[in-house]
């Protein structure tokens, strides 16, 4: 596992402006996958199919939520990417990080502390973890967003998001490969 790559992936999102500057090319290389990624994923067709199925309910939120609800196929089936175990990538991500923590945004280390004590990535595996993941997300928003009733559809459409979901995933592998 390329650590420093990992760190500039998790850190992305509280990267603004020339904060970049600070990294090492090897993190920043990271961050710039992470907005890669997110690009790729805001502009794919199949994303587009499964925001769409939520948009009539969640409006803006439908894209975090798919978000959470792909995350969630992602560590149901864990073992098709990855030869660690869920819970031991997890415990080995969490331990880089705090490894880290000097070089952290503050921002990231507040998440950390919260995603590292509810074990977010072994935790969204399971529907109450994307209900729990979801609840708290619609707590942090600024206008009702009714996403703490969010796994209702995951249930509801559960085959429907599986299946675009592992279309996707292996369109994101290729592009990342690629990258």
């Amino acid at each position: 596992m390329n650590e420093e790559l990992l760190i500039g992936n998790f850190i992305a999102d509280h990267i603004k402006g020339n904060m970049i500057n600070e990294f090492s090319e090897n993190i920043k290389a990271g961050i710039y996958l992470h907005r890669a990624i997110d690009e790729f994923t805001d502009h794919h067709p199949i994303v587009e199919q499964s925001k769409a199925r939520l948009r009539p309910v969640f409006r803006k939120y439908a894209t975090v939520m798919i978000d959470v609800f792909y995350d969630h196929y992602l560590a149901k089936d864990w073992s098709k990417y990855h030869h660690l175990s869920l819970n031991e990538y997890s415990r080995s991500v969490y331990s880089i990080l705090n490894s880290k923590a000097a070089i952290l945004p503050e921002r990231t280390k507040y998440m950390l502390s919260y995603m590292e004590s509810q074990n977010w990535l072994l935790n969204y595996a399971e529907i109450d973890g994307i209900h729990k993941a979801l609840s708290g997300l619609a707590r942090r928003t600024s206008f009702e967003s009714g996403m703490e009733n969010g796994s209702v559809y995951l249930e509801k459409y559960y085959s429907d998001f599986e299946t675009e979901f592992d279309l996707f995933f292996a369109d994101l592998r290729l592009f990342v490969s690629n990258y």
